[in-house]
């Protein structure tokens, strides 16, 4: 008998919920239509999300390995630049140094081919027009030989690793003489 009871619940609730219409059967599917347009909205927003995280992590590792010598190359820069001013410094023509500047040069060319291995390029722009993106202008002086704006003398070789500037070039740069204006004795 409980089995024709719970056959009877059946049947009551069955015949006791409201008949469906087919507007409201149209409604319901165009509000399921549209939450599952906005879900596969957002399905697209966050794999196309995904994909910039993942893209700008390669390129942080690419940067990392790409730049990774930037610090210890510049603590390499002065020794660079100490053996070169040495090599200035001393006399190609005297003969008791002579083993000494073999020595420096030999281990100049050493660095230099080193630093070249690992894309680390020097800057030096003599006679080049000043590039205030390479270049550190310490001075300017007056010039008739060059064309104004342009690199005199390098005080100090910029370098740049990978393209990216590392150190600028230290650099005086020409400008156009004065006008010359007449003395006091050639006007009288």
């Amino acid at each position: 008998m409980a089995d024709e009871q719970t056959l009877d619940t059946q049947n009551l609730d069955a015949n006791q919920a409201p008949e469906t219409s087919g507007e409201d059967l149209v409604a319901r599917v165009k509000v399921l239509e549209e939450q599952l347009a906005g879900a596969q909205d957002q399905a697209l927003r966050v794999a196309a999300d995904l994909q910039n995280v993942r893209r700008r992590a390669e390129q942080d590792v690419e940067k990392a390995h790409k730049f990774a010598l930037e610090r210890f190359a510049g603590d390499l820069l002065p020794v660079i630049d100490s053996l070169e001013r040495g090599l200035e410094l001393s006399s190609a023509d005297d003969e008791s140094i002579r083993p000494m500047r073999e020595g420096i040069e030999l281990t100049l060319k050493m660095f230099h081919d080193t630093l070249k291995r690992y894309q680390l390029e020097a800057i030096d722009p003599h006679g080049e027009p000043f590039n205030a993106e390479h270049h550190q202008a310490m001075a300017m002086q007056e010039s008739a030989d060059m064309e104004p704006n342009s690199v005199l003398k390098v005080f100090q070789k910029g370098y740049q690793l990978n393209g990216r500037l590392l150190r600028p070039a230290m650099v005086v740069v020409s400008k156009a003489p004065a006008p010359v204006s007449p003395s006091i004795d050639e006007k009288a």
